[in-house]
């Protein structure tokens, strides 16, 4: 098992920058792919970011391509999202993902572990 914990979020005003954090306890954490989710009131939680075991490869949502960047630290058991060029449509709450079963297992949100999230607003 893995125990995600988020921090990093804020009010920012469009255009800003934010970093959001991911800490995991547990063993072998370079053994999940990692990811990074977010869900806005009355919507469904959708995917933003992942990343492989070895932070070799990394993907992205289509609307943050470009915008945020995805990394991972195995050394230091952390994953974590910079967030430029921010849109109000970029507010949610922010959650970190774990998954043992791979990048689709992950993005389908099959049996991953899950932090408490962080929220991020963004004023207009």
């Amino acid at each position: 098992q893995v125990q995600l914990v988020e921090s990093g979020g804020g009010l920012v005003q469009a255009g800003d920058s934010l970093t959001l954090s991911c800490a995991a306890s547990g063993e072998f954490f370079g053994s999940y792919v990692m990811g990074w989710f977010r869900q806005a009131p009355g919507k469904e939680r959708e995917f933003v970011a992942a990343i492989s075991r070895g932070g070799g490869t990394t993907y992205y949502e289509d609307s943050v391509k470009g915008r945020f960047t995805i990394s991972r630290n195995n050394a230091k058991n952390t994953v974590s999202l910079q967030m430029n060029s921010l849109r109000p449509e970029d507010t949610a709450v922010y959650y970190c993902g774990a998954s043992a079963s791979g990048i689709t297992a992950l993005r389908n949100t099959n049996g991953n572990y899950w932090g408490q999230g962080t929220q991020v607003t963004v004023s207009s």
